[in-house]
């Protein structure tokens, strides 16, 4: 099993979890977060707009954090590609704040109301 986290814009949660439901993968988890990247926190991002009369400091540097959604799915490990696939053919838009995939090992899951083990424990 693989747990992919993807982190992306909030207005794409929808969408993503759409088409994650799509290919048969209904359970996730989704958690508000904030941060930056490549990006820096560009005011674009949140449809902000900089006024040349706003601190200039402000304007070159970014914005601090930006609003992002975290998403986290388990997967067998024959899916990890579907499911990338899926979210990057969502998400990718060419700009910077795209966001970002990282997928991990899991050793084993418990479904604690049974105490079922393995993959069965989060379908």
């Amino acid at each position: 099993m693989k747990e992919i986290i993807a982190i992306i814009r909030p207005k794409k949660v929808g969408a993503t979890r759409n088409a994650l439901v799509k290919l048969g993968f209904t359970c996730m988890t989704g958690i508000a977060v904030k941060g930056r990247g490549n990006q820096r926190g560009i005011a674009e991002e949140l449809g902000v707009q900089v006024h040349s009369s706003t601190d200039s400091s402000v304007a070159a540097t970014g914005m601090c954090y930006v609003p992002k959604r975290m998403l986290s799915i388990i997967v067998p490990d024959a899916a990890v590609d579907k499911v990338k696939d899926a979210i990057v053919a969502i998400n990718q838009s060419g700009q910077i704040g795209d966001g970002k995939i990282f997928v991990y090992k899991v050793e084993n899951a418990m479904r604690i109301r049974t105490r079922e083990s393995g993959e069965g424990a989060v379908r």
